[in-house]
């Protein structure tokens, strides 16, 4: 399938996944929110333009927080963790080998250690982002810090089961 079809199914797939199940579960003693739609930032192709990044990321945050009635609360985290990515990838994986060989990032382009680590640190800037906007204050800094741990955490924890159980082909790319 190429890239634009299947983005566009994925950009689908996870805004209603997101709406129509993980946030009709209610929070775990209202602290732990389950957020899984961001991977959809970090499965897009590592070649992707930059400003074409920051533009999709805002559009699907705006897309989701359309649905769930919260202007900008998603859609600013998203456009900060596809500001933050470019940086974090050219840290994590020589130019040379994976960017040129493989067409997204996954555990088969990046390795699982760089790949958790990716996905470890965009989650958790995501989560605290999130969090913070959401309150608009630090309050309690144990509470805050605990809410963004807990829902960072359960976050990783639904990523790495969606990783084992849809299996992505780690497609390489072709020469043109």
């Amino acid at each position: 399938m190429s890239v634009i079809p299947k983005n566009i199914i994925r950009f689908v797939f996870f805004i209603l996944f997101q709406v129509l199940i993980l946030n009709e579960v209610p929070p775990l003693h209202q602290f732990i929110v389950p957020y899984i739609y961001f991977l959809y930032i970090l499965w897009l192709p590592f070649n992707i333009n930059r400003f074409l990044l920051l533009l999709i990321s805002f559009v699907f945050g705006l897309t989701l927080d359309y649905f769930t009635g919260t202007p900008g609360l998603h859609a600013a985290p998203c456009v900060l963790i596809a500001y933050i990515r470019p940086y974090l990838l050219n840290l994590l994986i020589p130019q040379e080998t994976t960017e040129q060989s493989y067409v997204e990032p996954g555990h088969k382009s990046m390795g699982w250690a760089p790949y958790l680590l990716y996905i470890g640190v965009l989650s958790f800037v995501h989560h605290f982002y999130l969090v913070l906007i959401e309150w608009l204050q630090f309050g309690n800094f144990i509470y805050f810090i605990g809410k963004v741990t807990g829902t960072t955490a359960i976050s990783l924890l639904m990523i790495f089961i969606t990783e084992l159980l849809f299996v992505r082909k780690g497609r390489y790319r072709a020469n043109k």
